[in-house]
């Protein structure tokens, strides 16, 4: 497939250029503002790619795929998973392009839901969703209408277990550093002690020095019970031991990404189990293609719930709301410091909306919807 960068002082002239170059087969797959380097050649920088190429690379991955001579030694397995990757790969490729077909030409003929295109990938709205949100914009492009879109996007589930069971489980998981622990101590207190519940805190983390005894700290502070746990058969246990309990919060060892492939036992358990709502705690100011790495790695245990940490250290919240809506997983909660409890609360859509269109509630510039 054919990709070329055009830059323009704006994102129409720039998709003009690339009309007029590549013809209508031209899909518009990024907007963004020009680097420091290239600033000269334009404010914006548009990627387009020839979309005829690309379906017809897809039209033909399999006999592309079964005429490649097999590498010598290579396990069939492993091929087999090649092909299968790869298809999938162009499998989302090709229902990327289709959905952005009505959203280039919307952009491409309305300046201003040009702008608004580029106000939601500066944001770092993943393009494919910014997109989506376009198409279905009439002109004029009012902040409303914008809004009434996006709304589609945002999942929110502030509540923490699963089902109708009396103890309310949740697990947090997440890379090393996102912030677990302080996140764990905060819902102990708003959703535990704050709402008169027995709370329990168990923790697996025997992997960070002092991360068991920071925690045990806390629990004595809070005057609530904390277990250290080294086994899943120990965690078992311990579930059952205190399924009297209100609420049972878990923490977790942060896994980095050779640490992983030793905790398959625990992931399959995690995941299995019927009652524990893991929320997978990742830190906002992640860039996007870090938190999507996370995601995969994380995914299997199963997460029925994403958490974010550190909001007040970013000031794009686009990827939130795109990894959310990629996963199909709802934002539970937000932490924008690390003032317990003050610094939690409770995600709602129209908190994620907020972020993403009026950043400033977070310390960062708003976003605005330019006139045509």
């Amino acid at each position: 497939m054919r990709l070329k960068s055009f830059f323009a002082d704006t994102v129409e002239q720039a998709i003009g250029l690339a009309r007029r170059e590549m013809g209508p087969e031209a899909v518009l797959l990024n907007s963004k503002r020009s680097s420091p380097e290239a600033r000269r050649l334009g404010a914006y920088e548009v990627v387009c790619a020839f979309a005829a190429d690309a379906a017809r690379v897809h039209a033909g991955s399999d006999s592309l795929l079964s005429s490649e001579p097999r590498p010598a030694g290579a396990p069939a397995d492993a091929l087999m998973r090649d092909v299968s990757d790869l298809k999938q790969q162009m499998e989302r490729l090709a229902r990327s392009l289709s959905r952005c077909g009505v959203g280039l030409a919307a952009a491409g003929s309305d300046p201003q839901l040009a702008n608004v295109f580029a106000a939601l990938t500066d944001a770092e709205l993943d393009a494919d969703l910014a997109y989506e949100v376009i198409a279905g914009i009439s002109s004029p492009a009012t902040p409303g209408a914008v809004r009434s879109q996006l709304r589609r996007l945002a999942n929110a589930s502030p509540d923490l277990g699963r089902g109708n069971a009396a103890a309310r489980i949740a697990l947090l998981a997440g890379p090393p550093g996102a912030g677990k622990t302080s996140a764990l101590v905060k819902l102990a207190v708003q959703q535990g002690l704050a709402r008169h519940r027995r709370v329990q805190l168990l923790t697996l983390d025997t992997y960070r020095v002092a991360a068991a005894d920071e925690l045990q700290s806390y629990a004595a502070i809070l005057g609530v019970g904390c277990q250290v746990l080294e086994t899943i058969a120990a965690l078992s246990q311990a579930l059952a031991e205190h399924a009297h309990k209100d609420l049972i919060l878990i923490d977790t060892p942060g896994l980095g990404r050779n640490e992983l492939d030793g905790f398959e036992d625990l992931a399959r358990y995690v995941a299995t189990h019927p009652g524990l709502d893991t929320h997978l705690v990742l830190p906002a100011s992640m860039r996007a293609a870090d938190l999507k790495r996370a995601a995969r790695q994380y995914a299997a245990f199963g997460p029925s719930k994403l958490l974010f940490t550190r909001l007040d250290e970013t000031q794009t919240f686009g990827p939130l709301l795109s990894l959310s809506a990629h996963l199909g997983i709802p934002v539970s909660f937000v932490s924008r410091g690390q003032r317990i409890p003050e610094d939690l609360e409770p995600a709602t859509a129209d908190l994620l909306l907020d972020l993403l269109l009026s950043p400033e509630a977070a310390g960062a510039p708003g976003f605005e919807v330019a006139a045509a």
